[in-house]
């Protein structure tokens, strides 16, 4: 039997910000530079735990960190991220459909050490929504995966066209078009197609932009928006205007909707530039004046490992 060959991608080591020019830390609480030492410990440990067990394993592994990796991901039966789901979104932009991925959250967020030490800094950690694995069950996920126990879930993803041309880059969580500046009005009007015809009215919009997401990401910015959960199993896409400038001529029902599978949206900018913003940060793709973009699930899914009351 041929031995797996696997990835395993790590977050950075440190979370510190940046020190002032004279040295020093711009933390002055002492209970939240503890926390962070905790945090960079929990995670150093999570690594050599995980490293040590795959020292174990018949299998060929090479640890890489995230940042370093620029260039898709080739001839690798699977990728392990150790981290959490800003690790698991940065991988998922150089993998195709046919390597999954299996997230180990190595910092996850104690609710004790939350609510301690809520009347003084937030203490959340890390939510690992889409990791199926933490260093108590990685071992035993591991083996369930290497023995064929466990199977892959697929996610669909966010598809973005620009002036007909398929972007590299497809978004795992959401997508969000807007103004370079987060202040400045956006300027663009959507309709939803179906089969080459357009199944919604033409809606001009000046607002702070459009943000998709996908039903793995419904639950991240879209949900704190005011957006809907969805089945992490479901095609379909969500969209929401955000924060619309709204005329006696607007339909406010049509900000906020779905794009089925099978439908696109289609959407045309007006400001002079714009930026797609892809999964957060992570990717971005500027637009200019007049051009057109199209939205759908019509992308490569993304082939994931998840816990049980995830696929709920």
């Amino acid at each position: 039997m041929l031995r797996k060959k696997l990835l395993v991608l790590l977050k950075p080591m440190t979370i510190y910000p940046p020190k002032l020019a004279d040295g020093f830390s711009r933390i002055r609480n002492p209970l939240f530079l503890n926390h962070l030492d905790s945090r960079v410990k929990v995670h150093k440990e999570a690594v050599k735990f995980c490293e040590d067990i795959l020292r174990r394993k018949s299998v060929d592994w090479v640890p890489v960190l995230r940042d370093s990796v620029s260039e898709p991901i080739c001839d690798m039966d699977m990728v392990i991220t150790i981290g959490g789901d800003g690790t698991i979104l940065h991988a998922s932009h150089f993998v195709d459909d046919t390597i999954p991925l299996l997230g180990v959250n190595s910092d996850p967020t104690q609710d004790e050490e939350v609510e301690k030490f809520n009347d003084s800094f937030d203490a959340s950690r890390s939510t690992g929504y889409l990791c199926a694995a933490t260093v108590s069950n990685f071992e035993q996920v591991l083996d369930d995966i290497l023995e064929g126990r466990k199977e892959p879930h697929e996610l669909s993803r966010v598809g973005i066209r620009v002036n007909n041309r398929m972007l590299s880059k497809c978004g795992l969580n959401d997508i969000l078009i807007s103004h370079p500046c987060p202040a400045s009005v956006s300027r663009f009007s959507f309709k939803i197609m179906a089969c080459g015809e357009p199944i919604s009215p033409m809606v001009n919009s000046r607002s702070s932009g459009l943000r998709v997401s996908s039903a793995a990401g419904s639950t991240a910015a879209m949900l704190s928006a005011g957006g809907f959960q969805m089945s992490v199993s479901s095609q379909d896409l969500q969209y929401m205007v955000r924060e619309p400038i709204l005329s006696r001529a607007s339909n406010a029902s049509l900000m906020h909707g779905f794009i089925k599978s099978g439908q696109s949206m289609h959407v045309t900018w007006y400001n002079e530039d714009g930026i797609i913003y892809i999964d957060g940060s992570h990717v971005e793709h500027s637009v200019r004046h007049g051009d057109t973009i199209e939205i759908s699930c019509k992308a490569p899914p993304l082939k994931v490992f998840l816990r049980q009351h995830s696929l709920a």
